[in-house]
């Protein structure tokens, strides 16, 4: 680890700072001014629609309605401009918090931050798995090397070593070459540890002045993309054939060329579902938005498609399921004797003193580990003023966990003794392995762990040794000659709302699988006490090495519980599950869980304690690494997928109801009912319905009681196609005979125009009240019982300001003229 830092900038220096060079970001990065998104927005098929039929109107002399359609398009762009502004600002609230992090030292004390707001002079703290966020110059370095390859194409680490005392800071402002001082943003620490100041930021660092490109990468479109840009092609063949269709029955049958120019374009305006494109992209990011305040962040909107069709969720143990919060429960000596650190505050007697001395003396200094931490908390608690604490000594060598010894051990000498003590902690059994025991004294030692070990107690052996003279010290720790001390029990309580969370996710068909490296019975009392199926059945990373594939395919069907696994098992156990057909959620927080985050169908990320390089692996971040935040993030897939479908499904429906009712007049011979203003108008219902009503529906309340949908099953196949165009015929049906009724009755032009728009109309809002029947009925209670906090609360005022519209086309003279209503 990195040794003691300095104290850094002040926050207030920080601001000062910020608000001076700016963020810490590339230019192009900034998303649309409002000048760019007005001119998008008019670019929009229905909108260039409105503008062509108000120049027509202009040629017929009409300039009232020409006025009319007017005021429709600033409307319209109205509308579309809040909508486009909503959705900018939620993407770009997702921007801000799914930014690289970065650890500075501010005030003498460790925060992690957005790396946009870190600044020239913070002291950021670089380990293992970190993007490096800033440009600067190493002043402390242990063991570092860094990936350049996102700038320099060579993808070897090189090694980078601190300034060193009395040496100018280097003028390189180019990546490259080993052993210098300066480390580059966009570069990743591969190996070792290190604490960095920052010299430059954003545009001015090597990164933005080779180029801008890390910005521009596009995601390639999603099925849910791909699947509506093909019905817009479509539904625009359609619209283009009617449009054709109808001038040549006006020119040729009733020579009305400019009219049936006219009439053309209200029957593309009435087919044209350009609301498709704007549907989709305010979903994902208005649900992207609202997952983030769940504390779950979409750095891949598309995403959110594949979490209402995940069955299987492969989480960590420990700061997942758990608080990752240890505490040192219990020392157990050698003859079995235990001490209750929780039931007990006195100071522990003197034969468990030698265990706590040296678990402290094998614990990092400034821990981050939860288990240093919980192990140096107690040892400073009831140690604290006694000779077994040495914060005078000096460490000599660590010799580090690795796969093959999970354990780790710390040579460690005093101020006034030539002698070298080694301490080392680890797993029961590899602490054993390294005190060379007999096999009688092994099984015994490794029963009683396991003993503790079932009552969700994670135990660690500590072990002490003593090498005469550090110039003597051995290569690897299993050389050393070691004395066994005893076990520390420590526990992360599982989290509270676990077990709820568990049992929505078996309502929901979804299988909860837990890989921990820890020991088999502390994963099996874990699993348990979560409420997660089959407990007992747990598969150990040795027991998943001898098994082959076929074999592995066999056992995970009843297996739920993955103990003593590294990372590398991750990647086996994705591919196995998906090979049985299974949608793999899989969280991660190391370097080396990157691969198996990127072959799940949805890669899950740490962000309280993940790496950089996780992040960017995974499709989603947790922020709080909490897995009830994961079953909210299925939920809310759930929801955004089935509110995307009806809201699709209306526009569907009413764009039919809309293009019928333009048609029937036009191929029976009699006067045209919907001109373009007619459509203009409806639009403005049909807008905010689509992007807002059903965007903000509620789920159903059997959407976590369900099975998951099928991956392969489209928004609109031809089972819900068909059912959105029966709703669609039965209300055209109702207008067409509104419209009959009265032409019967012998009705003026315009008073048939009037309750035919009427009848379509009410139609319409019928529609969007039965594409919200799931919550409609408690929405109106919920409305008049607490007003604008009911759980739809657009649903009313649509369907209130739709209605009062109506009333006034109708009833007020100067806009019934306006309308041509009789």
């Amino acid at each position: 680890m990195v040794a003691s830092t300095p104290t850094g900038l002040t926050d207030a220096q920080a601001r000062a700072r910020l608000a001076q060079d700016g963020p810490n970001e590339l230019p192009s990065a900034r998303p649309r001014n409002f000048a760019r998104i007005v001119l998008d927005v008019m670019r929009e098929p229905m909108l260039l629609l409105l503008v062509g039929c108000g120049a027509i109107y202009l040629l017929l002399g009409e300039t009232r309605e020409a006025w009319v359609l007017i005021a429709f398009v600033l409307v319209v762009i109205g509308i579309e401009l809040y909508e486009t502004r909503k959705t900018e600002r939620a993407l770009g609230a997702l921007r801000d918090l799914s930014s690289p992090r970065a650890l500075v030292v501010r005030d003498g004390q460790r925060k992690r931050i957005a790396g946009r707001e870190v600044v020239q002079g913070d002291l950021v703290v670089l380990s293992e798995g970190d993007r490096v966020a800033a440009d600067g110059v190493l002043v402390d370095a242990v063991s570092l090397q860094l990936d350049e390859s996102l700038l320099t194409g060579e993808s070897v680490p090189v090694r980078k070593r601190a300034l060193a005392a009395g040496e100018s800071a280097p003028t390189q402002t180019a990546p490259g070459g080993d052993d210098t001082p300066m480390v580059f943003s966009g570069t990743l620490v591969v190996r070792g540890t290190a604490l960095l100041q920052v010299t430059a930021t954003g545009a001015r660092t090597a990164l933005g002045a080779i180029g801008r490109a890390l910005a521009t990468i596009e995601e390639a479109p999603s099925s849910l993309q791909r699947e509506t840009n093909a019905l817009v092609r479509r539904m625009g063949v359609i619209a283009l054939a009617f449009s054709l269709l109808v001038v040549l029955i006006m020119g040729w049958q009733r020579g009305q060329w400019l009219q049936g120019v006219l009439s053309g374009l209200a029957v593309a305006m009435s087919l044209l579902p350009e609301e498709f494109p704007v549907v989709l992209t305010i979903f994902l990011a208005l649900g992207a938005w609202r997952m983030s305040r769940r504390h779950v962040l979409a750095r891949r909107t598309s995403t959110i498609e594949t979490l209402g069709a995940a069955t299987v969720l492969c989480v960590d143990k420990t700061g997942t399921l758990t608080e990752n919060r240890m505490t040192l429960a219990c020392l157990i000596a050698p003859d079995g004797t235990l001490f209750d650190a929780r039931a007990d505050a006195a100071q522990p007697p003197e034969a468990f003193h030698a265990l706590l001395e040296h678990a402290v003396l094998a614990s990092h200094r400034d821990p981050f580990d939860p288990m240093d931490k919980a192990i140096r908390a107690l040892g400073v608690e009831r140690l604290g003023g006694t000779e077994h604490l040495h914060d005078d000594w000096e460490m000599l060598r660590e010799y580090p966990l690795t796969p093959e010894l999970l354990a780790i051990s710390q040579a460690w000498r005093g101020r006034r003794d030539a002698a070298v003590v080694i301490a080392a902690k680890g797993a029961p059994e590899a602490i054993a392995d390294l005190c060379h025991l007999d096999d009688a004294t092994r099984t015994h030692l490794l029963a009683l762990a396991r003993r503790h070990a079932d009552h969700g107690l994670r135990l660690l052996g500590v072990a002490r040794g003593r090498i005469a003279d550090a110039d003597h010290l051995p290569a690897i720790a299993h050389d050393c000659p070691f004395e066994w001390l005893g076990l520390v029990g420590l526990l992360d309580p599982v989290r509270a709302d676990v077990p709820a969370a568990v049992r929505q996710c078996r309502a929901a068909g979804i299988r909860v699988v837990m890989i921990t490296g820890d020991y088999p019975a502390t994963a099996s009392a874990i699993a348990r006490e979560a409420g997660l199926d089959t407990p007992e059945a747990v598969i150990t990373g040795p027991e998943l090495d001898a098994l082959d594939d076929a074999q592995l395919d066999a056992r995970i069907a009843g297996c739920t519980v993955f103990a003593r696994a590294v990372p590398d098992h991750k990647l086996r156990l994705v591919r196995a599950l998906q090979r049985r057909g299974e949608v793999v959620a899989m969280t991660g927080d190391g370097v080396n869980d990157a691969p198996a985050l990127r072959a799940a169908d949805i890669g899950v990320a740490m962000g309280a304690r993940g790496t950089d390089v996780a992040r960017e692996a995974a499709s989603l971040v947790l922020v709080d690494d909490a897995f009830e935040s994961i079953v909210h993030a299925v939920s809310a897939g759930r929801r955004i997928f089935d509110n995307l479908r009806k809201a699709m499904g209306y526009v569907v429906a009413v764009h039919l109801l809309i293009a019928a009712t333009t048609f029937l007049p036009l191929a029976l011979g009699a006067p045209m009912v919907l001109m373009p203003a007619h459509i203009a108008f409806l639009e403005l219902i049909i807008d905010p319905a689509c992007t807002v009503v059903f965007e903000a529906e509620p789920g159903e309340r059997s959407l976590m009681q369900r099975a998951p949908r099928d991956r392969s099953e489209r928004l609109m196949d031809g089972s819900a196609l068909g059912g959105f165009l029966l709703q669609g015929g039965v209300a055209f049906v109702l207008v067409a005979l509104t419209w009959g009724a009265a032409r019967w009755a012998d009705w003026s032009e315009g008073a048939v125009r009037g309750a035919t728009f009427a009848a379509l109309v009410l139609g319409n809002l019928a529609l969007i009240v039965y594409g919200c029947r799931t919550s409609v009925r408690a929405q109106w209670r919920s409305w008049f019982a607490h007003g604008a906090r009911a759980r739809n609360p657009a649903l009313p005022w649509v369907l209130l300001g739709a209605s009062a519209g109506l009333a006034l086309v109708l009833g007020v003279p100067w806009l019934r003229l306006v309308f041509h209503f009789g």
